[in-house]
């Protein structure tokens, strides 16, 4: 499991249960951010409580509205449609700023110890759909989210920063927003194959890949694909051909029923790797770490491979990186 912390730092309720229960690794918010000393504080006291000094720290750092440290931790950055809209008039400026912005990303993070980012989205929103996604994402076409995601992806890589792609295999069709209540795609699945599954499948070879709270009524209507065997190992595993690390979506979204006992054991059941807890309740923590086992075999296996994939950052100048980026988007503070 995946697992938060309430605030600015582990109290000693916390230390001790991780202590206990070795979550394989942590996932920071804005409520965990105060100032640097704070920052680098807290994630150390997180790998320290499991005596891991490897244990990855997650973090959704897209841009946007999205983006968990801000200034004066981190600057404001543009969102992914503004690198769209970027690509659109220059496919090779879009793609060198989606690079150099995962790359600044990696600055931004690893100054702090944070080894992992939710990103990037490769979800396709379609007309209609709710906005969760909405700006998020790269663009409305599949290969244009699937170019700026490789982009970004091997930005993070180059910063010593290993990235999730989120939230296969596609979000961009729902019409409610996961968080609030479950979204049911009806689209045929000779559609999700032409558009949503498309840049998941382009970059299926990344190690690790978060999945979506959603309903595909044409694969299986009876469970979101988190908590769906067939979607999982039919459409991921399968069609998709991604082999990695797979976390669900957080776990206390309300898109899932059941206790967090019961969501947390019907995501593995389906196939995931890790079951991902972000709110850092405690009472919802011990529920689901009273329902996972141990990481073992080919889940563990995948685990490993993932943090092994994690490369030394590339020596960049940051100074050079920022004016460059500054040069396609002026506004960023």
């Amino acid at each position: 499991m995946i697992l938060g912390a309430a605030g600015t730092r582990l109290t000693a309720e916390e230390k001790a249960f991780y202590r206990a229960e070795r979550p394989w690794g942590f996932i920071l918010f804005a409520r965990n951010v105060a100032e640097s000393p704070q920052l680098q504080d807290l994630v150390a006291e997180m790998r320290e409580s499991v005596g891991r000094p490897e244990a990855p720290v997650f973090i959704d750092q897209e841009g946007g509205r999205v983006q968990r440290l801000r200034p004066p931790i981190a600057p404001n950055y543009p969102n992914a449609a503004a690198l769209g809209a970027l690509y659109d008039v220059s496919r090779e400026r879009g793609v060198r700023a989606a690079w150099l912005m995962s790359r600044l990303h990696a600055f931004d993070l690893a100054r702090y110890g944070i080894t992992v980012d939710c990103l990037p989205v490769l979800d396709v929103p379609t007309a209609g759909a709710h906005d969760v996604i909405g700006n998020r994402a790269y663009g409305r076409d599949p290969e244009t989210v699937a170019a700026l995601g490789r982009a970004a992806a091997e930005g993070l890589l180059a910063g010593g920063v290993l990235p999730v792609m989120k939230h296969i295999p596609g979000h961009g069709r729902a019409g409610v927003d996961s968080h609030h209540t479950l979204p049911r795609v009806d689209a045929a699945l000779d559609e999700l194959r032409a558009r949503d599954f498309v840049p998941f499948k382009a970059l299926a070879d990344l190690t690790m890949a978060m999945t979506a709270h959603v309903v595909y009524e044409a694969i299986d209507p009876q469970h979101p694909s988190t908590t769906s065997a067939r979607v999982i190992s039919e459409i991921i595993r399968g069609e998709i051909g991604f082999d990695g690390l797979l976390m669900s979506d957080d776990v206390s979204m309300k898109a899932l029923s059941g206790d967090f006992s019961a969501r947390a054991q019907a995501i593995l059941a389906a196939g995931c790797d890790l079951v991902l807890h972000c709110n850092g309740v405690m009472e919802e923590m011990r529920a689901v770490a009273q329902s996972v086992p141990e990481l073992q075999g080919r889940s563990a296996e995948r685990a490993e491979k993932a943090l092994a994939g994690r490369p030394e950052p590339d020596g960049m100048d940051e100074a050079e990186a920022r004016a460059e980026f500054g040069s396609y988007f002026e506004a960023i503070v």
